[in-house]
């Protein structure tokens, strides 16, 4: 009898037997995966590390469905306290691979705030779903938005602290980015301190910090627990932004290339079974509630995984461009637009003091080729191109074209 249908297990058969059967996986379909001979994986059991957040719900979910047993792989999912201890796992080779922050590994490839390895990104696991809390203190005083916030700063001058996940991560550019577009330099006007996410509603308790950028649940926890508002949401900043990867070292993929392309299309099926229904996004809220995951209630998941959100000052409404994990396949392609453009930030905020070589970095780390055989695996839909467009909050369009001349085109920088 295998793992997976175990009475110990039973409920992971379920969700197996549910997923299948949403998916319409059929027996052709099942013996036609890359699982024997030559495309064999090379490593057939990986640790994948995460942190506690609710876009890790597609690694979690390719293990508790039972996908990647189908692509010939066992996926074991590593719970990690901090970006920077998944970023110590990876480069030491404890953690396989890693739902991980975009900007951390092409930090860590670069070599910036020290460790250095040559590392790999093979597919983008969410758009959207983060956000931006204020204080409700700050709230309570009028601060509840940008504009409120810059109005208390110039009333009330004093040492404005902002906690952010980790120094070249996602979180910390759109905080970055968010107070810019007011005119706030981050470096300058406010202090910014990083707190692993699941501290960050305990740190802003006590009083810590004035505001947070983090991935949720933990801006819907800070609204639940009456600590904190809603003051934006990352897509506020870039609507259909890049977020978490899945990440792993450059010589990982060189010696596990098919190891590589199974744990892909393993979670580019889950990312597709979670988006399929709201029955499976339901599911996939109280899979990833439990304590061996998230370790939150329910209720601090299921809302905004839909769209329906509150402020915390009576304020509700649906988004449209709530987190997503598959789209249609729009969510997970490596565009090499996404990876140049936490470049330019980390060069915009002197985390990179000269400009590195934008495209060829990119084409390092993007691993587009072992993304289009696990897509052609997974029947997941290829986009035309390997750039895109997009418009951000303060009017500016990145379309990856000219990075030098975007990066050195921000009026508030360092």
């Amino acid at each position: 009898m295998t793992d997976f249908l175990k009475p110990s297990l039973s409920r992971r058969a379920v969700l197996q037997t549910a997923a299948v059967g949403a998916i319409g996986i059929s027996p052709a379909l099942r013996a036609a995966v890359y699982a024997a001979g030559s495309d064999a994986p090379e490593k057939t059991e990986v640790k994948i590390g995460f942190i506690p957040l609710t876009d890790c719900a597609s690694v979690v979910m390719a293990a508790e469905l039972g996908l990647d047993k189908k692509y010939g792989v066992k996926i074991i999912p590593t719970k990690e306290s901090s970006w920077a201890g998944v970023r110590d796992k990876l480069v030491n080779g404890e953690l396989d691979f890693a739902h991980v922050l975009y900007g951390l590994i092409y930090g860590v490839h670069l070599g910036v705030g020290g460790a250095q390895k040559d590392m790999a990104m093979l597919m983008t696991l969410n758009n959207n779903g983060q956000g931006l809390t204020l204080s409700k203190k700050l709230a309570d005083k009028g601060a509840g938005t940008l504009e409120g916030l810059v109005s208390i700063m110039k009333k009330e001058p004093r040492e404005y602290t902002f906690a952010q996940t980790f120094p070249t991560g996602t979180h910390a550019m759109w905080l970055y980015y968010w107070l810019a577009s007011a005119g706030i330099n981050p470096f300058k006007d406010v202090k910014s301190i990083v707190v692993p996410p699941p501290q960050m509603v305990a740190n802003m308790r006590v009083g810590n910090m004035d505001g947070f950028s983090v991935g949720e649940p933990w801006n819907h926890r800070a609204i639940i627990d009456g600590i904190g508002v809603s003051a934006a949401t990352s897509q506020d900043v870039w609507k259909d932004h890049p977020e978490k990867v899945l990440g792993t070292t450059s010589d990982f993929v060189k010696k596990h290339p098919n190891t590589a392309r199974a744990v892909t299309a393993a979670i580019l099926e889950a990312s597709k079974w979670i988006d399929a229904s709201l029955q499976n996004k339901t599911r996939m809220a109280e899979t990833i509630a439990a304590k061996s995951y998230v370790n939150t209630s329910v209720d601090a998941i299921n809302q905004r995984i839909l769209g329906r959100y509150q402020n915390g000052m009576g304020k509700t409404w649906d988004d449209p461009n709530h987190m997503k994990f598959f789209n249609d396949g729009a969510v997970n392609f490596p565009y090499l637009s996404d990876g140049m453009w936490f470049l330019t930030q980390h060069k915009r905020w002197g985390l990179l003091k000269e400009h590195p070589d934008y495209l060829t970095v990119a084409k390092q780390i993007n691993q587009i080729d072992i993304y289009k055989q696990a897509a052609t695996a997974s029947k997941t839909p290829l986009p035309k191109d390997v750039m895109r467009t997009s418009k951000l909050i303060d009017g500016v369009v990145w379309d990856g074209k000219d990075p030098k001349k975007y990066a050195d085109g921000f009026k508030v920088k360092v």
